[in-house]
């Protein structure tokens, strides 16, 4: 690993990576800056189970994966190849999602409320229609409470199930981030979101069972997700996370998404580039940071 470290791993990847998820190389975009703003915690306790999971660098795979993930059902996935960007800026849009969650996590309410109402104005905007699972013509509005419960349920499944599987310790388990997490929900208008791991599991197996399917657009949009406009290091270590991504997911979402398994190889080889990616950038974000100055400065 020393070697993989000098000639792979760098400073400058690490900070083209950085820009890359975040829109800013130091990992402080201009709407991070909002992070040191308000007078109050914000919606979770530092070091909680949510500041643990979403302050860590295995957000990196867990973002893979639940990009991967949203694209095993046909609604959300007509709403990204009809609405976004993802063939121009793929990675303007995981900037854009990047946005949201660390707002959301280590933001004061006033800022995490802003950053809502940006979020619902612009899924007031994403409608259209799809092919669904039994092969018939269908509508769908992003504000549509199966929607937003189908693309809760993706990002927490990705990124409880990645923390785990790359090995990070969560004392408080699962479940605390599970429902800590559903409160994050609410001001997009979701308000049933699972409360368990329990819950959570219970929910996708609804969702395989009467909503995921291979639509048309299906391995197109995988293409994209798995093939990023990197540079040919980035994208070696690009591989090693899609790839470590892929190892967790379901048998099910993987036959629709038309991938094959991943040995487990691959989630002790990233988190072993994380571990590093960490030395090189700090053991807590900018964005972290910024919140911890808040909450000092308010106690």
């Amino acid at each position: 690993m020393p070697a993989f470290h000098k000639f792979f791993l760098t400073k400058p990847l690490a900070d083209a990576f950085r820009k890359n998820v975040s829109g800013s190389k130091d990992g402080l975009p201009d709407w991070a800056r909002d992070i040191a703003r308000g007078d109050d915690p914000g919606l979770f306790k530092a070091d909680g189970a949510v500041w643990k999971v979403h302050g860590n660098l295995g957000t990196l795979v867990g973002g893979v994966r639940a990009l991967l993930l949203q694209a095993a059902h046909p609604a959300p996935l007509a709403g990204v190849a009809q609405h976004s960007r993802y063939e121009t800026d793929p990675m303007g849009r995981l900037a854009g999602t990047t946005r949201w969650l660390t707002i959301t996590t280590f933001g004061s309410m006033e800022v995490i409320e802003r950053e809502a109402k940006r979020v619902n104005a612009m899924h007031s905007k994403v409608s259209g229609d799809y092919i669904d699972k039994a092969g018939a013509h269908s509508s769908y509005r992003a504000q549509d409470s199966r929607f937003l419960l189908w693309v809760h349920c993706a990002f927490t499944d990705s990124f409880i199930k990645s923390h785990l599987a790359l090995g990070y310790a969560l004392p408080e388990g699962g479940d605390e981030y599970v429902s800590d997490w559903a409160k994050s929900a609410v001001a997009l208008g979701l308000t049933n979101a699972p409360k368990s791991m329990a819950e959570l599991e219970a929910t996708l197996n609804d969702f395989r069972m009467k909503d995921l399917a291979r639509s048309e657009r299906t391995l197109e949009v995988v293409g994209f997700i798995l093939r990023p406009p990197f540079g040919k290091t980035g994208l070696l270590f690009y591989r090693i996370i899609a790839n470590a991504a892929i190892a967790t997911l379901d048998k099910n979402e993987l036959e629709i998404l038309g991938l094959k398994p991943r040995s487990k190889i691959w989630l002790k080889l990233a988190r072993g580039a994380l571990n590093i990616f960490s030395a090189i950038l700090g053991p807590e974000s900018p964005s972290q940071n910024l919140a911890r100055q808040r909450l000092a400065r308010i106690s």
